[in-house]
């Protein structure tokens, strides 16, 4: 069954729409699909921060808790030295039994490792360095390197028993020593857990300056290794999301800046690159479809000539034949001429279907002729009424054409405007040139063409006229756009008023 141009269009916007429609589709899944993602990797964030904040709360309680331990070992160490000020005091009634005793459960409690020296630093008493048979070995000696560095970190205390001098040296108990490095590790952990977190969040620590750089996790560091590139990261990561604070173990107070994970951003640009590679396989579909509907067109042509030059050639050749013998004969030369003309066009005719199934010669030409040539024959066909006008410039017009071919463009019009004129009316050629262009004009004073089908009129089988085939002016643009790499198109056309047609030649060698 054929399907009519006019259907033929239907299907194509309807097949389009369709297109078009479930693209739309996709697209709006994607976004919609994009958008939960988004609003998952948000909440993951938001849980660990909330994780991050609940772990800075013990980290603090963990640190205050060993601040109080610490002052408590001073205070006990205060209290210790006050007891043997008391002891060596001899203006105070002292029970010597219960403050030794007193002395023993603060020691014992304590558990911490002192040393005390006279005023020469010697040691006359130490306990819980390493252990009670290394410690007696200590007692005697004097206070020296690397012993007293080590029991130099805290400020030691001077008291005075029964008019002698001696100094207490202390150090941490080695419980809070222990605690010491576990607040160390904690510290290490709580920044290790910020910066290298499972959900991927580049994240950047400063301090409250926001000048030194604390941690980073998961960012490039040469994006801040720089004061400057430091403070533009920091703010184009701010307008994104609002940093965290936090304090860190050691009553530091720092902000922890983060960003969208890589796979979030990605997810944000995929509906434009979709919509992007949806347009380029459009473009492809499109470039396609006409590539080869014109493929198709020129099988049609191609196939349309050589059918046409086979089928005139033989009757031409049987024609010339008849006419060498009644030139022989008593037959009038008017006549005679008149068949030689006819014959003649039929052999122009063979030529041009010839031409269009191969790639023509062109060759420089008079333009001014050959309009000439192709008026003169149709001049002395066309009605009486119909009058016809050429108009050339004085210097003459010279292109690469081929005549055959563009006579029969010039043809093809001229019998469209007669047919639009009903046989009476003026056809004009206005001819005029540029020094790398030739422009051709050609008008009528006919019936016009509406406006709602004048992008259609160079489309192969569209017609206006019951019995045409709707390939004249497709026609015509193929040899003039294709064959001749010039312009044709409808300049001017108004419904009563008639139409111009301008066709654009470039000269020799432009």
């Amino acid at each position: 069954m054929q399907i009519s141009p006019r259907h033929r269009r239907y299907i194509k916007w309807a097949i389009l729409s369709l297109a078009v429609l479930m693209a739309i589709a996709a697209l709006w899944y994607i976004n919609r699909l994009s958008h939960q993602i988004q609003r998952s990797e948000q909440q993951k964030v938001r849980i660990w921060a909330n994780a991050i904040s609940q772990k800075n709360q013990i980290v603090h309680y963990t640190e205050d808790f060993f601040h109080n331990i610490a002052i408590d070992e001073h205070r006990k160490m205060a209290l210790y030295t006050e007891v043997l000020r008391t002891l060596g005091n001899p203006n105070l009634q002292t029970d010597v039994a219960f403050s030794l005793a007193y002395v023993n459960y603060i020691m014992d409690s304590a558990n911490t490792a002192t040393i005390i020296t006279d005023r020469d630093t010697v040691i006359t008493s130490c306990r819980n360095i390493f252990d009670d048979s290394t410690d007696a070995t200590l007692i005697g000696q004097k206070l020296r390197p690397p012993l007293l560095d080590d029991f130099s970190q805290n400020p030691p205390f001077q008291y005075t028993v029964w008019g002698m001098p001696f100094t207490l040296y202390y150090k941490e108990s080695p419980i809070y020593t222990e605690l010491r490095s576990m607040l160390h590790n904690l510290n290490e952990s709580f920044l290790s857990d910020i910066t290298n977190n499972s959900i991927f969040v580049p994240v950047i620590i400063v301090d409250s300056l926001q000048e030194q750089v604390l941690a980073s996790g998961n960012i490039n560091a040469d994006l801040f290794n720089t004061p400057d590139r430091l403070c533009d990261l920091l703010c184009d990561i701010e307008q994104e999301n609002t940093p965290i604070e936090i304090r860190l173990p050691d009553q530091q107070r720092a902000y922890v800046f983060y960003q969208s994970t890589p796979l979030l951003r990605q997810l944000r640009w995929f509906p434009l690159l979709y919509l992007f590679i949806s347009f380029i396989l459009l473009i492809l579909a499109y470039l396609l479809f006409r590539t080869a509907r014109t493929m198709e067109q020129n099988r049609i042509w191609v196939g349309m000539a050589k059918e046409t030059a086979h089928q005139l050639g033989t009757p031409i050749s049987s024609l010339i034949a008849w006419t060498e013998y009644l030139q022989d004969q008593t037959l009038t030369p008017q006549y005679a001429d008149e068949i030689r003309k006819d014959l003649s066009r039929l052999e122009t005719i063979t030529h041009r279907f010839s031409k269009i199934g191969s790639v023509p010669e062109l060759t420089p030409t008079d333009v001014g002729q050959t309009l000439h040539n192709a008026i003169a024959y149709l001049q002395s066909r066309s009605p009486k009424k119909v009058k016809f006008a050429i108009t050339l410039p004085d210097e003459p017009m010279t292109a690469p054409l081929n005549a055959y071919l563009f006579e029969w463009v010039i043809e093809n019009l001229c019998k469209n405007a007669i047919d639009a004129m009903g046989g009476d009316g003026t056809f004009s050629i206005l001819a005029t040139q540029d020094s790398r262009h030739i422009f051709i004009d050609i008008s009528d004073t006919g019936k016009g063409i509406p406006s709602a089908i004048q992008k259609q009129i160079f489309h192969s089988g569209f017609t206006t006229k019951t019995r045409g085939w709707g390939l004249g002016l497709s026609l015509a643009k193929r040899i003039i756009e294709q064959y001749h790499k010039g312009k044709i198109f409808l300049k001017y056309s108004k419904e009563g008023q008639g139409t111009v047609f301008r066709i654009i030649l470039r000269k020799e060698n432009s």
